[in-house]
């Protein structure tokens, strides 16, 4: 019976010690506490990005910006128009153009369009937003829940599944 805990023991030891030669140090590149970056296209600000937080991890194989402590975002269209994001937690992915939104993420317009979900991802490219998760989206037109839906940044086509609630309807 020792022999059966002594070789126990000695591949555990060994599992660790491969572990360690294995492992290999995850840390950012840089690090930067309150952040408030502006993006521009042709001189015109196009969104303005402020966090308490940011992580950049751009050497590694899949290179990502992460925002522990949560995003403010302003997007503007090009005739100024706005549309604000909140989440507490966000990860922008440098290869894909894509931001996944975590925790508590509020996306709304200065018409009135809201949106409120858990999570949300936004495909910078194509400028639109999509999740699987619940969400409620009220505006003037009414209040919807529902699970999944995709839209463009500034509301203007909708496309959401399995919803529930009073919205009126142009017929």
């Amino acid at each position: 019976m020792g022999s059966c805990v002594f070789a126990l023991v000695s591949c555990e030891s060994n599992f660790k010690n491969i572990q360690k030669i294995n492992f290999s140090e995850f840390v950012p590149s840089s690090d930067a506490d309150l952040v408030d970056l502006k993006y521009t296209d042709s001189g015109r600000i196009t969104a303005v990005l402020v966090s308490p937080k940011m992580l950049d991890y751009a050497t590694v194989d899949f290179p990502f910006t992460e925002f522990p402590k949560g995003i403010d975002v302003t997007l503007y269209d090009k005739k100024g128009k706005k549309t604000f994001i909140q989440s507490k937690y966000a990860v922008s992915y440098k290869a894909t153009n894509m931001i996944d939104l975590q925790g508590n993420v509020k996306i709304f317009t200065e018409d009135g369009q809201k949106l409120e979900t858990e999570q949300l991802y936004f495909d910078q490219k194509n400028e639109w937003f999509f999740t699987e998760r619940k969400f409620k989206l009220s505006g003037a037109k009414g209040v919807s829940n529902g699970q999944g839906i995709d839209f463009s940044k500034d509301f203007k086509i909708i496309n959401s599944q399995k919803i529930t609630g009073e919205v009126q309807t142009e017929e």
